[in-house]
């Protein structure tokens, strides 16, 4: 296989991956131009193999699997990749600034997620959501193109909306791991026990601690709006996409009542194609 064969190969590899295990973002991916889309799709698969290094099953020693992960990062940005992402990576490296420490953070976060299963306050759980989601928008923001540095506040502000999310979504899948991301502190200011939450609705208190979050969520997803303007405009849909989704995602908790304990909630191939369509026509973050 030559050079370009093989890179051809691990960028389909990247791309497979992408389109089958990050649904909701793979939408979005779609309308940035052929480099833009090649070095998404690379960064993403690094970070889906980040992620699933910490919480899939089959990994056996997940810390020796982390440190692994991060050696390859190290040689990915010294030029000398030896797995089909790192070497895709690697690759978009030579055209885009793609910050390695967005990386390492992720890494952190994982970590984290071995030893750490509860957050006594907001403050710390926005620490966990730095390593995890606000370095993901640092990594997305080398790639988009910044033309602005208000760009990585409002950055943040979409991180933060999306992890927010993720949190509010899999509250019953994560207590079944036995982690709670929803902060102690949070949880008692409503009245709420470890056991009443995994009452769900039944238990008092409940649905106001999720409401509660739902709430905050909405807030970054409108503070992160004037992002849109703050980067190049080939990447604008993308980015609004990005958002749009999981804003719609969030609404339907919010219309379901908060109900996240009996079955996930998903979109519609067809709600999603409505969010595109619009997307195309008009970009934008949060649609009021």
């Amino acid at each position: 296989m030559t050079p370009n064969q093989q890179l051809a190969a691990d960028r389909d590899f990247c791309r497979r991956l992408t389109q089958s295990r990050g649904a909701n973002f793979a939408v979005g991916f779609r309308f940035l131009p052929h480099r833009k889309r090649d070095a998404v799709y690379a960064a993403y698969a690094f970070c889906r193999f980040t992620d699933d290094l910490a919480d899939e099953d089959g990994v056996a020693d997940r810390v020796a699997a982390l440190d692994a992960w991060q050696r390859e990062l190290e040689v990915c940005y010294r030029g000398a990749p030896t797995h089909p992402v790192s070497r895709a990576l690697a690759a978009s490296l030579e055209e885009f600034p793609i910050p390695k420490q967005g990386f390492a953070d992720l890494l952190a976060g994982c970590r984290r997620d071995l030893v750490q299963t509860r957050y006594p306050t907001y403050n710390d759980l926005l620490e966990y959501c730095r390593e995890v989601a606000v370095s993901i928008s640092e990594i997305s923001l080398g790639i988009f193109g910044v033309r602005s540095p208000a760009a990585h506040e409002h950055g943040r502000h979409l991180a933060l909306g999306l992890q927010l999310t993720n949190i509010l979504r899999d509250v019953a899948e994560d207590l079944g791991r036995d982690r709670i991301y929803l902060p102690q502190e949070e949880l008692a200011r409503f009245g709420v026990n470890e056991d009443g939450l995994r009452g769900g609705l039944d238990t008092p208190g409940v649905r106001e601690l999720l409401a509660f979050q739902a709430d905050r969520a909405l807030h970054h997803f409108r503070a992160a709006a004037p992002l849109l303007d703050c980067i190049d405009p080939d990447a604008k849909r993308t980015t609004a996409l990005l958002g749009a989704v999981y804003v719609a995602v969030l609404r339907e908790i919010v219309r379901r009542d908060h109900d996240v304990f009996h079955g996930r909630v998903r979109l519609s191939t067809a709600r999603k194609i409505g969010i595109a369509a619009r997307g195309v026509l008009s970009p934008r973050i949060v649609d009021e």
